[in-house]
């Protein structure tokens, strides 16, 4: 099983252009903003749109969550049918059911 989702990339936002921005090597307000917007976003390639971290969280497999059971536009986009109640990462015995509770 591979170590993050298919579907995963780290792209810039906003950087369709290539050129770096204007007024290269030429510091401005904006700068901060520029280097923000190069610095690689979770992209999700099966949604086709940036990821906010806790959906990249899943497509990394962190926390004991797996795209084929936690991630609705995984699910999708493999035709696979929704997730029930119970069907998720508790039902698998993950962390929750390991730690020895009660």
């Amino acid at each position: 099983m591979a170590e993050e989702c298919q579907y995963l990339e780290y792209r810039p936002l906003g950087d369709e252009s290539g050129d770096g921005g204007a007024g290269a090597g030429q510091p401005d307000e904006s700068e901060s903003d520029e280097v923000e917007h190069r610095q690689p976003r979770a992209y999700c390639t099966a949604a086709d749109q940036f990821v906010q971290a806790m959906r990249a969280d899943i497509c990394n497999r962190r926390y004991g969550l797996d795209p084929e059971t936690d991630c609705e536009i995984y699910r999708d986009h493999e035709g696979l049918p929704m997730v029930t109640e119970g069907e998720g990462t508790k039902a698998r015995g993950t962390r929750a059911d390991d730690a020895g509770g009660d």
